[in-house]
């Protein structure tokens, strides 16, 4: 991939984001103006219906439309993991900007926030998500100019454990908390340590893979 084509790649990949973040956004709109008619607000109200089945193969669908765009801008598996990186960090982002925008929501990044309902529903304070979303497009363009540059990039055994205990911290920071998510209850305070851990676990995988080629290929010159 030469200059000629990263930036335009990855413009292309940031429009489809953005757009895609607003339809997500405005699904949203119409479920809280349903369900939340005096504003979005904890403890949450249970889905009794067929309605929560139909958000959780939105969901589903949502992730198969980034997958599937990751991968036909993509040559191979590096180029495409950067890609998903990168459009779903942009996407998660925009979700929020465009929630500010057409309901003036939320109010701070500290407001708490449904994040994902597979297999348990997600909750926590909209900073949590948008934090890892920032080290998802940081990284993503980090291996992007790599592969530009015409070196591979493959993550060690290491940065693999890293990044799934990362990703096991963060996950139980947001769904630990059943009564919040399953019982209609007030959310206990939010595991800012967790998230902490698990930004610093993934930016450590990164590093640890990224500074292994970046000084490898500076010994080979």
């Amino acid at each position: 991939m030469n200059r000629n084509e990263f930036i335009p790649k990855f413009l292309w990949l940031a429009v489809f984001a953005i757009a895609m973040a607003f339809v997500e956004s405005a699904v949203v709109v119409y479920l809280r103006a349903i369900y939340y008619p005096e504003g979005f607000k904890f403890p949450l109200k249970a889905f009794t219906d067929y309605k929560i089945l139909i958000e959780v193969f939105r969901e589903i669908a949502t992730l198969i439309m980034l997958s599937t765009v990751a991968h036909i801008t993509g040559r191979d598996f590096k180029e495409r993991f950067a890609n998903l990186l990168f459009t779903f960090g942009i996407w998660d982002i925009f979700y929020y900007v465009w929630l500010k925008v057409l309901i003036a929501w939320p109010a701070s990044i500290f407001d708490w926030d449904i994040l994902f309902l597979i297999p348990l529903p997600w909750i926590g304070p909209v900073i949590a998500p948008v934090s890892i979303s920032v080290l998802m497009i940081i990284f993503s363009v980090l291996i992007a100019r790599l592969i530009q540059k015409g070196h591979n990039f493959k993550p060690t055994l290491l940065s693999v454990i890293l990044a799934l205990l990362g990703s096991a911290v963060i996950l139980y920071s947001f769904m630990h908390d059943t009564g919040a998510t399953l019982h209609q209850q007030m959310p206990k305070p939010y595991r800012y340590e967790l998230l902490i851990i698990g930004d610093i676990m993934f930016m450590a995988a990164f590093m640890i893979s990224y500074l292994r080629k970046t000084y490898r290929r500076t010994d080979a010159e």
